[in-house]
């Protein structure tokens, strides 16, 4: 089977840029006969039409959308390449970011932020269970992993998890007149609470509190994704155990209130990297700029 020729590609976009093969031809320095031959070639190789004529100009077909799609990203991989290995600069550096689907958004955001005034600078999220996110750290489709919960380590993967923060947990509710101070954990026998899934680690560490108590909590809900405990606390009644960092909009606009501080309970934030000979340089400088924050 013949290879993608890279120069199709190239004349390809060009052509669906200017929806014209005379205007392509004067930008990229070529007659259009010539170019004209590489469109058809590079058709013959896919197997479909990429353009079809409409009052004079040149409009992609299904195929052709789905073609430039990929020219695009190969050529966003090709400058990254040239950056990477080449010696040179990319004119946009991408950073490529899985975050595990349960974390809070609010501290994901928070991460990002030394990215959003850079026009330089483009980040793709992906989310997904900690073991997908893994595999694709390993296949090197992704630079970094924010999870909760740091990488299973040994001398095959060469993963390092390094600790960004640590984030106070809380029991919040909404703001009520009249409300009294919140007594732990015996209220917790009749307030109702929403509480994370059996799969976090801070709903385990809870557990085992009341479990030492003696008390058997009023579980409302239990939900496993961070914004939709969120929103829960928003609208349940009684309690919700969450980090602060999720609803510290709530908390500052008094929408919620901290009714209980859980003292000795902490949720850990990680950034997950793999050991690689050229790592992504936006990696070291996001996770030094996240641990000063948090000293």
């Amino acid at each position: 089977m013949a290879a993608l020729n890279y120069h199709h590609l190239r004349y390809f976009w060009a052509i669906a840029r200017e929806q014209s093969l005379t205007r392509a031809a004067r930008r990229l320095h070529v007659s259009q006969s010539a170019l004209s031959i590489q469109l058809r070639q590079l058709e013959d190789r896919l197997g479909h039409a990429l353009f079809e004529r409409r009052n004079r100009r040149l409009v992609l077909t299904e195929a052709g959308r789905i073609a430039l799609d990929y020219a695009k990203v190969i050529f966003r991989t090709g400058d990254e390449l040239v950056g990477a290995l080449g010696g040179g600069q990319a004119q946009r550096q991408v950073l490529r970011i899985g975050a595990v689907a349960t974390l809070s958004r609010n501290f994901q955001i928070d991460f990002l932020r030394p990215l959003l005034t850079r026009d330089n600078v483009e980040f793709i999220v992906r989310s997904g269970s900690l073991r997908e996110l893994l595999a694709q750290l390993t296949a090197h489709t992704v630079d970094l992993i924010l999870s909760n919960l740091p990488a299973p380590r040994d001398a095959e993967t060469g993963w390092h998890s390094h600790l960004l923060a640590q984030q106070p947990v809380s029991l919040v509710g909404k703001r009520a007149r009249g409300q009294r101070p919140f007594r732990f954990p015996d209220d917790l026998r009749t307030v109702p609470a929403v509480l994370p899934s059996l799969q976090s680690n801070i709903r385990v560490a809870f557990d085992l509190l009341l479990d030492q108590a003696g008390i058997r909590p009023i579980v409302f809900a239990e939900v496993d994704d961070m914004a939709m405990l969120r929103l829960a606390a928003r609208e349940c009644p009684g309690v919700a155990l969450l980090p602060r960092i999720v609803v510290q909009d709530e908390l500052r606009s008094r929408i919620l209130v901290e009714r209980c501080r859980i003292t000795g309970i902490k949720e850990s934030f990680y950034a997950i990297t793999p050991s690689r000979r050229f790592p992504n340089p936006m990696v070291r400088e996001l996770v030094s700029l996240q641990r000063a924050r948090a000293r």
